[in-house]
C-alpha cells in the first residue's frame, strides 16, 4: 500500500464524520437560505487566509513547496463570493467563530514552521474542495440558481480534478519522511479533520435553528 492509500484508509472515519453533520445535510437538502450558506463562506475565508499565508512561507521548502499550487488558492474566490453575497462592505460584516479561531490558531502554530504539518492541512482542505466540494456546488446551484457568482470557491479553472488528484497522491507517495514523521503527519491530518468538523458543527448550531423556523 502506498502512503497516499494509507492516508486515505487512515482518515476514512474522519472524512465520514465530517460528511454527516447537520449543516451539510441541510445544505445538500436545500434547507438553508442564502445567509445560512454565506455563513460557511465567512468562516472558510478566515481559514484560507491563514493557510495561504503559510503557503507563501512554505513555497521554497523542498518538500512542502511542490504542494503550493497557486491555482488552488481559494482566498480570491471566497472574497468574490462574499462580495456577491454580502455586498462591497462584506469584510466589515464577517468575524471568525470560536471554532474557526481555534482552527486558525493551530495553523499558525504548525503550518508556518513544520512542512509536513502544512501539507497535512493543505491535503485536508484542498483535496476535499476538489472532491466533495463538487457535490456541494451542484446542491447550491439547485437551491439558488448560482452559475459562477456566489460559488466561485468551488470552481477551479485550469485544473482537471482527476488528473490533479492523481499527481497529488503520487507526490505524497514520494515524500522523503521517515516513519516517525509519517505518523506525525497522519495524526495532524486527523486533527485537521476534527478542527474542520468542529467549525461545521458550530455553524450548524448557529444556522440550523433559523433554517427550521
Amino acid at each position: 500500500m502506498g502512503f497516499a492509500a494509507e492516508l486515505r484508509e487512515r482518515t476514512r472515519s474522519d472524512h465520514r464524520a465530517a460528511q454527516h453533520l447537520g449543516y451539510f445535510d441541510a445544505l445538500l437538502a436545500g434547507r438553508l437560505d442564502r445567509a445560512g450558506y454565506a455563513a460557511l463562506s465567512e468562516q472558510l475565508f478566515f481559514v484560507y487566509q491563514t493557510l495561504e499565508e503559510a503557503a507563501d512561507v512554505m513555497r521554497t521548502d523542498p518538500v512542502a513547496g511542490p504542494f503550493v499550487v497557486d491555482e488552488l488558492h481559494r482566498l480570491p474566490a471566497l472574497a468574490a463570493d462574499l462580495e456577491f453575497l454580502h455586498g462591497p462592505d462584506w469584510a466589515m460584516r464577517i468575524t471568525p467563530g470560536p471554532a474557526t479561531r481555534e482552527y486558525q490558531a493551530r495553523l499558525r502554530e504548525i503550518a508556518f514552521t513544520w512542512p509536513a504539518g502544512y501539507v497535512a492541512h493543505h491535503y485536508t482542505r484542498y483535496l476535499g474542495d476538489l472532491s466533495g466540494g463538487q457535490i456541494m456546488l451542484r446542491a447550491l446551484r439547485r437551491s439558488f440558481g448560482f452559475a459562477e457568482d456566489g460559488v466561485r470557491f468551488f470552481l477551479f479553472p485550469g485544473i482537471e480534478a482527476r488528473a490533479f488528484k492523481e499527481r497529488y497522491r503520487t507526490r505524497l507517495d514520494e515524500v522523503p519522511w521517515d516513519e516517525v514523521e509519517r505518523q506525525r503527519f497522519l495524526d495532524e491530518v486527523s486533527w485537521a479533520y476534527r478542527l474542520n468538523t468542529a467549525m461545521l458543527a458550530e455553524l450548524g448550531r448557529s444556522v440550523l435553528p433559523r433554517a427550521a423556523a
